[in-house]
């Protein structure tokens, strides 16, 4: 049998939690310590959701699991030295980790981004995937170094599905198993040594924030990068956006379709139908 490593955990949600926890037990591992990240960057506000993801990481968290919100890069690095950690795995956090804190971790720290890499590097891979318009995404497992998703990997799969009406529940059916696998063969593969094979950098491309403009429907776009548009809203549960001028007011668009259906009927810049099959009031943009 391999060696137990104490395994530190950063996420971002209790789904995320469980399926990392889920795969560190397959391989006969200790997760020692969950950390959630709160906040996009060190030092920076709470998430607007913080609050009610905490509650519901706490009401999944297993029995005797420390639970730790850092504030800052040191605030991270007392932790993960206080926790003696083997390997850290990340899930969904922002922070770009400085050597000082991927040096902790004796083996290092694997990340888990849900990308085909060297494809949408950065902090929102999913959204620019539905954005664009991609009909699968995938997942890759690496090696964390000190820029945003260039490590070497470990372990990949893609073709899974991006279903039109996307969200995260619907995406993580297909996407968590996933996960669970290629972590459990990472880890296998970490504790042997392995460096992972590294990336083609000509191939790469970086998956930022929506830029504010996002916020608001050009019709002047084709129906197809509307509709995008607003399916990548709705998956990221956009309470505002996008707003559209429509019918002489300002409305947040929620659903679209490509196809004929029951709705408003618009002509977009391409010469294209669009039907806003869901929207509501909604005030003028800034």
């Amino acid at each position: 049998m391999s060696e137990q490593l104490r395994i530190g955990v950063i996420s971002s949600g209790p789904d995320e939690f469980a399926t990392i926890h889920a795969a560190c037990v397959d391989k006969g591992h200790l997760p020692v310590v969950y950390l959630y990240g709160r906040s996009l960057r060190s030092g920076g506000p709470n998430l607007d959701d913080a609050g009610a993801t905490t509650t519901a990481i706490l009401d999944a968290l297993p029995q005797g699991m420390d639970l730790l919100l850092p504030g800052t890069m040191d605030g991270l690095a007392r932790s993960l030295r206080s926790h003696r950690v083997d390997l850290l795995v990340v899930f969904g956090f922002a922070w770009k980790l400085p050597p000082s804190v991927l040096e902790i971790p004796r083996l290092g720290v694997l990340n888990i981004h849900v990308a085909m890499l060297p494809r949408y590097r950065g902090p929102a891979p999913l959204l620019w995937a539905i954005r664009n318009g991609d009909a699968t995404g995938g997942v890759t497992v690496h090696w964390m170094d000190e820029e945003f998703d260039t490590g070497n990997i470990l372990a990949q799969q893609g073709g899974i599905l991006l279903a039109d009406d996307i969200t995260w529940q619907n995406y993580c059916v297909s996407a968590l198993p996933v996960v669970r696998r290629l972590l459990g063969e990472s880890l296998d593969l970490a504790v042997a040594g392995d460096p992972g094979r590294p990336q083609d950098d000509a191939e790469g491309s970086y998956a930022g924030f929506m830029e504010p403009e996002f916020a608001v429907v050009d019709w002047s776009h084709s129906a197809r990068a509307i509709h995008h548009q607003v399916r990548t809203h709705r998956y990221m549960r956009s309470s505002h956006h996008p707003v559209a001028m429509l019918d002489g007011g300002w409305r947040r668009v929620v659903r679209t379709s490509l196809s004929p259906s029951e709705g408003v009927l618009v002509r977009c810049g391409d010469g294209s139908p669009l039907w806003i099959v869901e929207s509501e009031p909604a005030p003028a943009p800034e």
